[in-house]
């Protein structure tokens, strides 16, 4: 299927935003997911199916001074 991460076109296999992150070889803990400009709450990640055409964001906290 075809979706929008992070404002990149790609096409994935992926039917979660779990597998997706596994697929896209995301590491750590400290980020947050959108899925159509909703922030998707971490526990509904293996559940939270995604579908052709949807934009997703993963979004790194990060700190600074």
């Amino acid at each position: 299927m075809h979706v929008t991460v992070n404002g990149e076109k790609r096409t994935v296999a992926a039917a979660t935003l779990d597998a997706l992150l596994g697929e896209l070889e995301y590491e750590g803990k400290h980020f947050v997911i959108a899925l159509n400009y909703e922030v998707v709450p971490r526990a509904q990640w293996p559940s939270k199916t995604i579908g052709n055409g949807d934009e997703i964001e993963i979004v790194s906290v990060r700190q600074g001074g």
